[in-house]
């Protein structure tokens, strides 16, 4: 079992570093494929990193009690979205839904009935991220029911780097803070998806849908990006 880096919120400094150690030490092969596929060079511009955004519905908020039970994943770059390569999946979880996930997610168990386990379908999830810049929308999701859910399956560890739009959205408003806003801790406007959306006037879709909001997740950092940076800063620079 491969215990490196196998405590949440946890990340490599160096993850090119980190990915070569790992392609040499894990043994699940799809997992294996994914290390050895490398991650992007940190000072890849953005504007020329391929991206995958993702999303995951759960059970709950918590990675160490919750499980994933759809997942939606959209590739893109700063010059397009390509829907028709989009992917979604639900599956069943290891435990009974609750009724409370379900009004969130509208999952339901018959949905989940004939879907398939997780760990099938590592080997058609794995290589649509490889080797691409991961996008989320509050990294403490996405990254922390992955790394969970592959401990428990396979002992081993998966981390990735990700661009949070959450956190650019929050660096972002912090910076457009006055000086006397910000000495006197005034909050923050939401980050809520849909609320940063808005500011930047995208449109309004319906929220709780692994596809759907993966796709608003792609179109958020596009916008951000657009607004906010030069298409010449290195990845490295909002990656966590």
């Amino acid at each position: 079992m491969n215990n490196a880096m196998n405590t949440p919120g946890t990340v490599p400094e160096d993850w090119p570093r980190f990915y070569r150690q790992q392609a040499q030490q894990v043994e699940e092969g799809c997992l294996q494929a994914f290390y050895r596929e490398g991650v992007l060079d940190p000072n890849t511009a953005i504007g020329q990193a391929p991206m995958v955004a993702m999303d995951f519905e759960t059970t709950g908020l918590d990675a160490e009690q919750a499980e994933i039970v759809s997942i939606g994943i959209v590739p893109f770059d700063m010059r397009r979205i390509y829907c028709r390569q989009s992917c979604h999946w639900v599956v069943k979880p290891e435990n009974e839904l609750h009724e409370a996930s379900i009004v969130i997610h509208g999952i339901t168990h018959s949905d989940i009935e004939e879907a398939p386990r997780l760990h099938s379908i590592l080997d058609q999830l794995l290589p649509l991220i490889a080797g691409k810049l991961v996008v989320v929308h509050y990294r403490y999701m996405e990254r922390e029911f992955m790394r969970r859910a592959i401990d428990e399956l396979l002992g081993e560890v998966l981390l990735f780097p990700v661009l949070d739009t959450m956190e650019i959205e929050r660096r972002i408003l912090r910076k457009q803070q006055s000086w006397g806003q910000k000495v006197l801790n005034r909050p923050l406007a939401s980050l809520r998806l849909g609320d940063s959306r808005r500011r930047y006037h995208l449109p309004h879709y319906s929220v709780h849908n692994a596809l759907t909001d993966a796709l608003s997740t792609a179109e958020l950092l596009q916008a951000q990006v657009s607004h906010h940076f030069s298409r010449d800063l290195p990845i490295h620079a909002l990656w966590n």
